[in-house]
């Protein structure tokens, strides 16, 4: 696991905290959305097949700061559409940074090099990239060529001036095993501080609905891609990457990562649209969720992704003493390998186009 110290430290604390009041449900992360446009139209994407008077709304910098406060989150991640295009985006983050709340810049990476001096790297500040296989397999995903190589030079452009930089990976049914893993190892040369991977959810409105993972498939290939996962630093809980290779059985969480975009609280999770709550006490309290999860909603039976089975994860380890002790092994095992590894200049990183 390649979280941060201090992020895993902040978190434990808060979901002690909930323990201590005995809440039954809480937040852990804040999925923000705060536009739907983007700059791409990748095939698996069902978040910009909105009308254009819808995606020309944005979330203001205040209107995101009064959704963390309301919720209580100590971890932001925002997505999209493209966040980068926000005009407001660099005002949105350093509120947020300053409000102490671990935040995930999500980006394709197309604008990223050329934005970096409107951003401060922190501590709590994280951008993360979206890499979706080998050169030819990303750009291929994401439907343009030439993304691939921008996106890996803006990663090296950020390591250079001190930003924290993850990798985040959507895996499809037609994803060859040893190509995925070749994407591990490019990212870890890289330099990346964390990959996040994910297999991706059939929205209704993706371009491409031939290529979702079922259940059973998802376990079968992510068996063969976290074979060795050990080498590579990735941004989850080892529970979480155990449920991946079905190792583990979880229910989702849907109330630990609750979305809030430019019509409201999303009802019930990132990836399901069935309505929207004006407050956060108003999603919580009203929302349905035993609706929701595997065996109880169609939409939900091959979902593992992570914005729904992660909060499982981490509720499971700080459950669980034996679980606990897993994670916390797991951080600084991790930390230990990448102060071993020798620092890469830039220009001494080799050229990857696997």
């Amino acid at each position: 696991m390649s979280l941060s110290l201090r992020q895993s430290m902040a978190v434990g604390k808060y979901i002690f905290k909930q323990k201590l009041k005995r809440r039954k449900r809480y937040p852990l992360v804040l999925m923000l959305e705060p536009l739907f446009r983007c700059n791409l139209e990748c095939k698996g994407c069902g978040k910009i097949q909105f009308p254009n008077d819808i995606l020309d709304r944005h979330v203001s910098p205040e209107q995101a700061w009064a959704a963390v406060e309301e919720c209580g989150v100590p971890v932001v991640s925002i997505a999209g559409g493209e966040p980068l295009i926000h005009p407001q985006m660099p005002e949105m983050v350093r509120g947020l940074v300053e409000r102490k709340k671990f935040v995930y810049l999500c980006t394709n990476a197309v604008l990223l090099e050329k934005k970096l001096d409107l951003y401060t790297p922190s501590p709590y500040l994280t951008l993360s990239v979206h890499i979706d296989g080998t050169e030819e397999r990303h750009d291929e995903v994401v439907c343009r060529k030439g993304v691939y190589k921008k996106a890996t030079q803006a990663i090296l452009a950020a390591k250079e001036r001190g930003f924290r930089v993850t990798a985040n990976s959507t895996i499809f049914s037609d994803e060859e095993p040893g190509g995925v893993i070749e994407m591990f190892a490019a990212l870890k040369e890289l330099g990346v501080d964390g990959i996040t991977i994910s297999p991706g959810y059939a929205y209704d409105k993706a371009p491409d609905q031939q290529h979702f993972l079922g259940r059973e498939q998802t376990r079968n290939l992510f068996k063969q891609i976290l074979a060795d996962r050990h080498q590579y630093p990735f941004n989850h809980s080892p529970q979480y990457l155990d449920f991946l290779e079905g190792k583990k059985e979880y229910q989702c969480t849907p109330w630990g990562n609750p979305t809030y975009n430019v019509f409201g609280w999303q009802k019930p999770c990132y990836l399901m649209a069935d309505g929207y709550a004006e407050t956060f006490d108003e999603l919580m309290e009203e929302t349905d969720w035993e609706r929701y999860g595997t065996g109880r909603d169609p939409r939900c039976d091959n979902c593992m992704a992570h914005c729904g089975y992660e909060a499982s994860a981490a509720l499971d380890a700080s459950s669980n003493p034996v679980e606990g002790l897993r994670a916390f092994a797991s951080h600084f095992s991790l930390r230990r390998k990448k102060k071993a590894r020798p620092a890469q200049k830039p220009e001494e990183v080799p050229a990857v186009t696997v």
